[in-house]
């Protein structure tokens, strides 16, 4: 092969594409690096992923959120390298036609990182200077191989035609190398963000003290003993979560403190140790995602433990006028949840433990709300960090301005769980099993109709608290055949669940939820 043919030179543009993809990602890891020693808790990446995600539109959320579920977040910083990686390469093959062309691509990167590192509300001192470093040592990468491909190029032009290629080799062997500290830079990265914080660790040693009023016991038959019925309690490694979080935030036990301020007579800050001082509750309450469609699982049930907000909120004595409590995350999310519900008998609570152990890092560790009724975008703020008690004419949570409706009540709903949706079942009794919900209101019955017929009443287990979902269970003779099952619910105030179907923009989904039954002889 001629040097300067054709295939010669599409053969250079792929080598030095591949020498801009592993310098830009090689920034990438770069900055998790000196962000897991300068700043834990704020990336260059995490900084753009958040900023993208606050200038998303609010359908493009609802899109991922119903397309991927819980692994959004993956898939988004999956998206994100793709990106940056067809962009490395871009940069890598203007690199070799015009020198420091594809390294200002990769300068311009640098720029965009401290521009979004700048707007987080997690920016420190030590942020700064991590996304001009990270893109300081894409370029000299970028230089290097460059120059690297272009000398050995030089040199098998020059070399007798036995002897070409050698060059190319020496080239693709300083790639594979750049390539593979790389990849083990990306590895350490992660394992050294975490360690750098010890989050973890303090979780483990955390010792919860006993509650002063304790989760009332679970009554008997409350678990629907069918195959395939989600538990009662969901485990923690099972619960949903939904946030705007890219990676968990940093929060370190010991130095974390909750301001209450606003409209208060008293504004109050609060650290861990006098938290964990307060008298304590534990209750089961069930919380969901106002993202949830019809039948879906973005729901789940847990034991917590916390402080009543209510009793915080009277030392702070809130003034006269105020209607909202602004909630507060340490990324900078915000909810705005009803001042009301946070003072009267329901138990919203400051919670630190989710099923006996302290709240895991992803839910919220080391204090987060939990406010029985609403759905999470309007009080389940995790790594609390304040409570503005304010007015919803003067401010507004996160997602009001994005769509969303300024107060969110958990709808009633329900769901069938047992059997799935197109399975086939055998002829005769056919065990249909599943949960509703109406929090803080309690469920009064659930029912079934098969292929829009009379509806039948199912066996309603008995609730752990009206603020928790509860299970049923109902048994129908079904002969061979196609089927239509849908089912509803009616809360304890007489009031079934709207069965128009509405989608979950602006104020949470209704519908039946509805399935397909194949019987078979």
């Amino acid at each position: 092969m001629r040097p300067g043919s054709p295939r010669s030179a599409r053969g250079s543009r792929r080598r030095a594409g591949a020498a801009g993809l592993v310098s830009a990602v090689a920034a990438v890891v770069a900055g998790e690096l000196l962000a897991g020693a300068l700043s834990p808790s704020l990336s260059p990446l995490t900084a753009v992923g958040g900023a993208l995600i606050d200038a998303l539109p609010p359908g493009v959320k609802e899109w991922a959120v119903s397309l991927f579920g819980t692994s959004d977040k993956a898939v988004f910083v999956t998206g994100m390298l793709i990106v940056i990686s067809t962009v490395g390469a871009v940069a890598g093959v203007l690199e070799q036609r015009k020198r420091f062309a594809g390294a200002a691509v990769i300068a311009v990167f640098g720029l965009v990182g401290l521009a979004a590192v700048l707007s987080r509300a997690q920016l420190t001192p030590g942020a700064v200077p991590v996304p001009l470093a990270a893109a300081a040592a894409g370029v000299l990468l970028l230089r290097f191989l460059i120059r690297r491909l272009h000398e050995d190029s030089s040199a098998d032009s020059l070399a007798p035609e036995e002897a070409r290629g050698t060059g190319r080799r020496t080239f693709l062997q300083a790639l594979a190398a750049t390539a593979a500290v790389t990849s083990v830079g990306g590895l350490v990265a992660g394992v050294w963000r975490g360690a750098a914080a010890g989050i973890s660790t303090a979780r483990e040693k955390l010792k919860l003290p006993a509650p002063a009023s304790a989760a009332p016991a679970i009554p008997a038959g409350a678990q629907v003993g069918l195959g395939g019925m989600v538990p009662l309690v969901t485990p923690s490694r099972d619960f949903y979560r939904i946030d705007t979080a890219l990676i968990v935030p940093v929060i370190d036990p010991s130095t974390w403190t909750l301001r209450v301020t606003g409209m208060v007579d008293q504004e109050i800050e609060l650290n861990l140790a006098g938290l964990l001082a307060k008298p304590l509750i534990e209750r089961h309450v069930t919380i969901a995602c106002v993202s949830n469609e019809v039948g879906g699982d973005l729901i789940g049930n847990a034991r917590w433990l916390g402080w009543p907000v209510r009793e915080l909120l009277a030392m702070a004595r809130p003034q006269p006028g105020a209607d909202m409590v602004l909630s507060r995350s340490s990324d900078g999310w915000t909810a705005g949840t009803p001042l009301e519900v946070l003072t009267d008998d329901r138990d919203a609570m400051l919670a630190v433990g989710m099923n006996g152990e302290p709240l895991p890092l992803e839910h919220g560790f080391p204090v987060r709300m939990m406010v029985p009724g609403l759905y999470g975008y309007v009080s389940a703020t995790k790594w609390l960090t304040e409570l503005k008690v304010t007015r919803f004419a003067n401010d507004e949570g996160y997602w009001t301005p994005r769509g969303w409706s300024e107060r969110g009540p958990i709808k009633t709903a329900s769901r069938i769980d047992v059997p799935r949706s197109g399975r086939g079942v055998r002829a005769g009794r056919v065990m249909f099993g599943g949960v509703a919900w109406a929090q803080h209101r309690g469920i009064a019955k659930v029912e079934l109709r098969v292929n829009r017929g009379p509806w039948q009443q199912a066996d309603l287990a008995p609730g752990i608290s009206l603020d928790t979902w509860y299970q049923w269970q109902l048994g129908i003779d079904l002969t061979p055949g196609q089927y239509e099952v849908q089912v509803r619910a009616t809360d304890n105030n007489g009031d079934p669940q709207a069965e128009e179907p509405r989608p979950v923009v602006p104020d949470g989904a209704t519908g039946f939820h509805t399935i397909r039954v194949d019987v078979n002889p």
